[in-house]
């Protein structure tokens, strides 16, 4: 074993991690809001990538695409926390997670209704395909390109949530929900905007994942599962905790792919145990 191959997997585990990080940081803003583990944010992805890889073979725009996938599963989220969750916030804990899991189901179906069963893949933009020399290995554009457009995407989200005023809302809306609504701000709205803006994030996310691993049907639900490691990992408790933890997951799947790939998504697994057997409330949470 090369320490080149060492760094080179070292590079391909921050990309897939950002990636994780993106996906989960959407994740988190609902777990934060709404006090609910979202089952139908895997399902938001795989909205986002079949949208955008449909606006993408289209028109021929790559952005465009995202932008389509990223605002397609915003509205499609909005339109359940308003007339499915929202409904719900004042029930059993069980009948919100009940109809999370529906809408799963439902969303995947409605994308095999779409677009079939049949896995289907794009290539980057002219731009972005091709290698680059960083002198030890000869690296591919396109995940320089994932780890540097999650890290812009979640600067900005940060930006927005520690620097605007919707922001401060969102923020007073996941530690107060009480004392915000006495002040005077709609819970309401702020529940279906940060719902919108964390569908979003995954959409945006399985948009970015097009070139990387093209589209199926079930990608949503191989995604899931990774995202509520990485959410866990990161602590339920804290928003940005999916940040670090998505770029352990990701670095840890890709370093062991190395010895045995056959054991890469196990160790991602493992890694977590090993974090809450070491910090039970995860590497930011607070409780």
């Amino acid at each position: 074993m090369s320490l080149n191959l060492v760094f080179t997997q070292l590079l391909n585990g921050t990309a897939v991690g950002m990636l994780y990080a993106l996906m989960a940081f959407g994740l988190s803003i609902i777990k934060g809001l709404l006090n609910i583990p979202n089952f139908a944010h895997g399902a938001f992805y795989a909205v986002g990538a079949y949208v955008c890889f449909s606006a993408y073979e289209r028109t021929g725009s790559f952005w465009l695409g995202l932008l389509c996938g990223f605002v397609a599963s915003g509205i499609v989220g909005m339109v359940i926390e308003r007339f499915g969750v929202g409904k719900l916030l004042a029930s059993a804990y069980l009948f919100q997670l009940l109809l999370l899991f529906g809408v799963a189901l439902m969303l995947e179906q409605a994308i095999i209704l779409v677009w079939g069963t049949a896995g289907n893949s794009k290539s980057p933009p002219e731009f972005l395909q091709g290698a680059v020399d960083l002198g030890f290995t000869l690296y591919p554009r396109y995940l320089l390109f994932i780890t540097v457009a999650s890290a812009v995407i979640i600067t900005a989200v940060w930006f927005l949530i520690e620097k605007t005023k919707f922001g401060a809302y969102i923020r007073a809306g996941i530690d107060k929900k009480e004392m915000t609504q006495a002040l005077g701000i709609n819970i309401d709205a702020l529940f279906t905007l940060g719902f919108g803006l964390g569908a979003g994030l995954a959409g945006l996310a399985g948009g970015l994942a097009v070139p990387l691993v093209g589209v199926t049907a079930t990608m949503g639900t191989d995604m899931l599962s990774i995202a509520f490691v990485v959410v866990v990992i990161g602590g339920l408790g804290s928003i940005y905790g999916a940040i670090p933890a998505g770029l352990i997951a990701g670095i840890v799947q890709s370093l062991v792919t190395i010895w045995a790939a056959e054991l890469s998504t196990v160790m991602i697994y493992v890694a977590m145990l090993a974090v809450l057997t070491w910090r039970p409330q995860g590497l930011l949470g607070e409780r």
